[in-house]
């Protein structure tokens, strides 16, 4: 396993990160296709086996039982100085007024929450998950200032935004001396590159270390593209980001099949060599419920895709509207 700084910080992370919205009680919040306790446990020992030290959850997956099965097989299988642990934080934790956005109140509940399921007195990486038009970005700003400077958190990062908005965050960072945003958590993908066009660009010039969400675009790049799974039947939030362009991401699903079949290779190698091949890229993030979905991750790694091959992945691509964010 390689390791790399997160940004311009002096924290390393793994060239893998596994994201853990996959883990959790399926009867709680929106997944139902997430993977009760006993058999998330295996996945994360296999992540750490294999040199993995950063894992990603939020508060909102499967109601902060995500939080939970991680915090605990942490405890079990590792040693807290060894790991690195992201989670985030913005939707909607409770009903009624203040239990979701990134007022300062909401923030100030929700990360010692966050820490109580997780079972540690820290976060490495604590992240907001969306932008919140309902609260002024100073509020929420200097809200995660408190955290880090309380020790709650040791790094602050970003989602899903307009190139703009965080452009305008950093300044503020910058103007009013608070702790600056390291990370930027983005949808990026052979499906969804409307990045490359802003926010990569601004990561880059800015030293901001970027973590991408669903590089396989939730197992679209991976199979046929009328081949369905258990996930992508019962992922309604998945089902709005594809429905829309399907025509021109057919094409680009065969394509990565195309160069997987002339590499002997799986296509989950493939696009996420793609993703893992810019230099602005920190590490993806993994999802995994099956042993195959590690053992192709890790393979990524050493898959160097020719330009030639590069060429013809990117060459179907039509632009796409916003997706992912508002």
């Amino acid at each position: 396993m390689d390791y790399v700084k997160l940004g311009r910080t002096g924290l390393e992370v793994s060239r893998l990160c596994l994201g853990c919205m996959s883990y959790g009680a399926p009867n709680r919040g929106t997944h139902p296709w997430s993977l009760p306790e006993e058999e998330s446990r295996p996945f994360i020992r296999k992540a750490l086996e294999a040199g993995i030290n950063f894992f990603d959850t939020a508060n909102v997956y499967s109601d902060g039982t995500s939080e939970e099965f991680l915090g605990r097989a942490l405890r079990d299988f590792a040693k807290r100085e060894e790991v690195v642990i992201a989670t985030k934080v913005f939707n909607r934790m409770r009903p009624g007024p203040n239990g979701a956005g990134l007022g300062r109140k909401a923030i100030l509940a929700e990360i010692d929450n966050s820490l109580r399921r997780l079972g540690t007195d820290y976060v490495d990486l604590y992240q907001i998950h969306r932008w919140d038009y309902d609260t002024p970005i100073e509020e929420t700003l200097e809200a995660l200032d408190t955290v880090v400077r309380s020790g709650k958190a040791r790094y602050i990062g970003a989602s899903s935004m307009h190139a703009w908005q965080f452009a305008k965050a950093l300044f503020l960072q910058e103007k009013h001396g608070w702790t600056r945003f390291v990370s930027m958590q983005n949808l990026v993908n052979l499906l969804y590159r409307e990045e490359e066009r802003d926010m990569l660009p601004l990561c880059a010039d800015q030293g901001v270390g970027v973590i991408p969400w669903s590089p396989l675009a939730r197992g679209r790049l991976t199979r046929p593209w009328d081949e369905t799974s258990a996930r992508s039947e019962t992922d309604e939030f998945g089902k709005t980001l594809w429905t829309r362009t399907a025509d021109a991401d057919r094409k680009v699903v065969d394509r990565v099949r195309e160069v997987a079949t002339a590499r002997g290779v799986p296509a989950a190698q493939v696009a996420l060599a793609w993703v893992l091949q810019k230099s602005v890229i920190t590490a993806p993030i993994i999802g995994a419920t099956k042993p195959a979905h590690l053992d192709d991750a890790i393979g990524a790694l050493s898959l160097k895709l020719e330009p030639a091959e590069i060429a013809a992945l990117e060459e179907p691509y039509v632009p796409h509207g916003v997706i992912g964010f508002k």
